[in-house]
């Protein structure tokens, strides 16, 4: 017998080009009939990112592949990051006059928009399903005062979901700290287009892509690929890049944001300017050449849930080195396998890292097949069926209420 089809509408606040991929290949899987809705175009439409300080536009297709609607936003102040920037009152039509057997929200519960969504859901008796990648009350501030309206407020929002689909072990553990039952909380790794990304960075010359940037031929370099923002802690990197005694390796920063006049000018005292480059915003499709030319990736963050370049830049079989203030993405990086992890903070001991992979080139080689294989059980057809078997769950779940309703 043929498997049963879930509906399920996916609700977005805008269009993203990490979850692209996923939604194509989701509307391509003959056990799933999905209808993406999105709150805003922002992405698709050119705009200004507020902390990259530029105009950013994807340069891969956000839309298409799969069946999406625009559900019009009435907000006299519309935006992303604001509570009323998100107000979209077809939410509740859409949920209320379709029989979805599930709602998936990718609206976070700091937009009104949300609330809407949440409640139609409920009155209609659609379960709501949501993603996350969170693993702390505070994010990069722990102790201050969100944390602490977090810890009133969150376990009464995540009450209102069905189940919670966990990108981490770290995640799961928090969300379970929030009174959520565990059996609520599904552990779905997954989600990277390893294919493409290992696809491009296959294309790519070596040689053009330093060309490109201003690398000399044979020169290793390093890639820090983040927002130039405080919580990225992109100083550790310059400083320790500072203290590697290697005068024809590069550093290159692949990314824009408040710091970028800060690091160039201490790149200058440091007398290291000439070997470290600024790319500035790098589009998507350029990504796949520099993780494929790079030694490592360095992500030297404070607090970063879990960040995606991570999967990405393993796809391209590039080794990672992250601070151990993101365990969110310790199932990836193995230290010594698939990459390396050092005390936040601790600019000697990422030195030491990035010392002495120059000094061991089949060391670098394995690692590198190790992240490409690694990233084989993190691919969109993973995550796929472990959202199906969600779906599996909740929907059963809601056949028994009925039943139960009934009698």
């Amino acid at each position: 017998m043929p498997e049963e089809r879930f509906r399920v509408l996916v609700v977005a606040s805008h269009p993203v080009q990490y979850a692209s991929p996923a939604f194509r290949r989701m509307a391509q899987d003959a056990r799933l009939d999905i209808q993406v809705a999105y709150c805003s175009l922002q992405g698709v439409e050119p705009g200004v990112d507020p902390e990259f300080g530029v105009e950013v536009v994807w340069d891969v297709p956000l839309l298409d592949g799969y069946p999406w609607v625009q559900v019009p936003n009435k907000s006299p102040w519309p935006g992303l990051g604001r509570f009323w920037g998100l107000v979209n009152p077809g939410l509740w039509k859409l949920v209320r006059t379709h029989r979805f057997d599930a709602v998936l929200t990718y609206t976070g519960y700091a937009y009104l928009s949300f609330w809407i969504l949440a409640a139609a859901a409920k009155f209609s008796g659609t379960p709501l399903i949501t993603s996350t990648d969170a693993y702390n009350l505070g994010g990069a501030n722990p102790r201050g005062w969100k944390s602490l309206l977090k810890r009133l407020c969150l376990p009464l929002v995540y009450r209102l979901y069905d189940v919670v689909i966990a990108a981490s072990e770290a995640t799961r553990r928090f969300v379970q700290s929030l009174g959520v039952p565990r059996g609520r909380i599904a552990l779905t790794p997954g989600g990277f287009d390893i294919e493409w990304w290992a696809r491009e960075a296959n294309l790519c010359d070596g040689r053009a892509v330093r060309k490109r940037w201003g690398i000399p031929e044979n020169s290793p370099f390093f890639l820090f690929c983040a927002k130039l923002q405080p919580r990225k802690r992109p100083q550790d990197v310059l400083r320790a890049f500072a203290k590697i005694d290697t005068a024809d390796c590069h550093l290159i920063f692949a990314g824009d944001g408040p710091m970028r006049d800060q690091l160039a000018a201490e790149a200058e005292a440091l007398g290291i300017s000439r070997r470290v480059i600024f790319c500035g915003f790098v589009n998507q499709t350029q990504l796949p050449g520099l993780f494929r030319a790079a030694e490592l990736l360095v992500l030297s963050s404070e607090w970063d849930g879990c960040p995606l370049v991570v999967g990405e830049a393993m796809s391209c079989g590039c080794p990672v080195v992250l601070s151990d203030a993101i365990p969110g993405r310790f199932e990836l990086v193995e230290h010594g396998h698939t990459g390396f992890i050092y005390p936040c903070g601790d600019v000697n001991a990422l030195a030491s890292i990035l010392s002495g992979v120059l000094k061991d080139s089949d060391q670098l080689k394995r690692m590198s097949a190790a992240a490409l294989e690694r990233m084989k059980a993190w691919s969109i057809p993973v995550y796929i069926d472990g959202f199906v078997d969600v779906m599996k769950q909740v929907v059963g779940v809601r056949r028994v209420h009925v039943k139960e309703q009934e009698a």
